[in-house]
């Protein structure tokens, strides 16, 4: 089914009551589709904590799977450990040989495989990054990409494949491997390219390719904190706590997100103290690490946060 930003903005104004019913009903839809060959790909994020738990409360047996690819919190990985019926799996390249074969995650996805093939000369890379479509017509997201055209020329590698050597290949060798399908905890409200694709197949795409579920697609973030106070479902303590801000709204005390914590994706959009500024107040170990040059037996980000101007402590 597509659907149109309207469309999505109507689900997500939807009550929470309806949004955890309609979530049920197409988790139930894939799993039946699939005669129980699925599993829920289970981070250890809040969102994740939020799908395993409605997932299971259906179908108490079903698998979850883990990737453990050296990039979560160590909080993360204690709180995932805390759970039954876990797949652990490993990428088969670590991040360090990632950044020093295809290069660093930075700026966005987009904007990291423009420059990667820039730098490699491709013709189509080079226009984009001059504001310009394949057809040599301008593009709509001309100020942006031409903002960053200097990168081209940075004395580092730059790659959007990270992503897809940590997380979505080894993924795929366990569909593969196990013959199930996945249910992801990815929302549109995250935008980019998760809400280009939500609203191209909705929540249960039945791809002959990869097949993917998204119950919870049309929620927001909103609604994954009042799920876990309403419901009191415990969840990773790097969030701290979920408390209720000035304009009513709930907000967490700890880190807001629990992603990969060596990406630089979308960093350059956080306000003071972004997440390498508080990397080095409550895990300096890794953030030591990160910033101490590759010849030393780092991964080098302190000249490439240098490079495109973000700040790290």
């Amino acid at each position: 089914m597509v659907y149109t930003s309207e469309d999505l903005r109507k689900m997500q104004e939807w009550s929470l009551e309806r949004k955890i019913q309609v979530t049920q009903t197409r988790i139930i839809e894939y799993y039946m589709h699939y005669g129980g060959k699925v599993y829920v790909s289970f981070s250890g994020g809040k969102d994740s904590t939020v799908l395993l738990d409605i997932a299971r409360k259906i179908f108490p047996e079903i698998e979850a799977m883990y990737l453990d690819t050296g990039l979560e919190y160590p909080e993360i990985r204690e709180f995932v450990d805390t759970f039954e019926n876990i797949a652990w799996r490993k990428p088969k390249m670590r991040f360090d040989e990632v950044i020093k074969i295809h290069g660093y995650p930075v700026i966005s996805k987009e904007i990291s495989s423009a420059i990667k093939y820039a730098k490699k000369g491709r013709e189509w890379a080079i226009n984009r990054m001059n504001g310009l479509n394949p057809d040599g017509t301008e593009s709509p997201f001309k100020k942006a990409n031409i903002k960053y055209k200097y990168l081209i020329d940075a004395p580092f590698l730059i790659s959007d494949v990270c992503c897809q050597v940590m997380k979505k290949n080894p993924a795929k060798l366990f569909e593969k491997e196990t013959g199930k399908h996945p249910i992801i905890g990815t929302m549109a409200s995250e935008g980019g390219q998760r809400a280009s694709a939500y609203k191209k197949t909705g929540c249960n795409s039945f791809n002959k390719l990869r097949a993917i579920s998204v119950p919870m697609g049309f929620w927001t973030e909103q609604d994954v904190l009042q799920y876990l106070t309403r419901y009191k479902i415990p969840y990773c303590e790097i969030y701290g706590d979920i408390i209720t801000n000035g304009k009513g709204m709930l907000e967490v005390t700890g880190l807001p997100r629990s992603g990969c914590m060596f990406c630089a994706f979308g960093c350059h959009l956080e306000k003071p103290e972004n997440r390498f500024q508080k990397m080095k107040k409550t895990h300096p170990k890794q953030w030591e690490y990160i910033m101490r040059p590759i010849e030393e037996n780092g991964l080098g980000f302190k000249k490439v946060l240098d490079y495109i101007n973000i700040k790290y402590e």
